[in-house]
């Protein structure tokens, strides 16, 4: 392990790398170690102080975090590929009157949801993100028109913030090596 290692955890959906690149370009006083973080444990990951920083899907209790709010994803529904649905570019609520719905169980069931999905048996909602991470040949993710995003954060303890932590914010928020906050 390096002198200096910060622990960068990462929720299903988000990809790190190229912020991975901007810290390696511009900052050599670190190395980032990238976690992957189940959705159901992006809190108690930070609490345990698994990972020191973390992207995050909101809503998160956050009392004890620092959360710094970077993007929205949309919603998609994802339908077996040879629903009537997946014809349309957008489907919107109107669109979905009379279809079966199959809900989430708990936090970390994407894949099996857009598994089931894919049987033609239903349609399910995720980020757009997840759907494309869990994307088969056999479903077909649509944006959904009028939907509530979702929104991913960086958060990381109140009590562990520092200069290193302070850097890496800026390097997520666009700054390089050679800007000044």
């Amino acid at each position: 392990m390096h002198p200096t290692t910060l622990r960068i955890g990462f929720i299903p959906g988000v990809e790190p790398d190229r912020f991975l690149r901007r810290w390696k370009s511009g900052r050599c006083g670190a190395w980032l170690e990238l976690v992957p973080v189940p959705l159901s444990r992006q809190h108690e990951a930070l609490t345990a102080g698994e990972v020191d920083m973390c992207f995050v899907r909101l809503p998160l209790r956050a009392e004890e975090l620092h959360l710094v709010p970077l993007w929205e994803e949309r919603a998609a529904i994802v339908v077996g590929a040879e629903d009537v649905l997946s014809l349309l570019d957008e489907i919107g609520p109107d669109d979905l009157a009379g279809e079966t719905e199959i809900p989430a169980a708990h936090a970390d069931d994407a894949a099996e949801r857009i598994a089931v999905a894919a049987t033609g048996v239903g349609f399910t909602r995720v980020p757009l993100s997840l759907a494309r991470l869990h994307h088969r040949k056999d479903a077909v993710s649509r944006p959904l028109r009028d939907a509530e995003p979702t929104r991913i954060a960086l958060a990381w303890p109140r009590e562990a913030d520092d200069p290193l932590r302070q850097e890496f914010v800026g390097v997520v928020r666009g700054r390089t090596a050679r800007s000044s906050r």
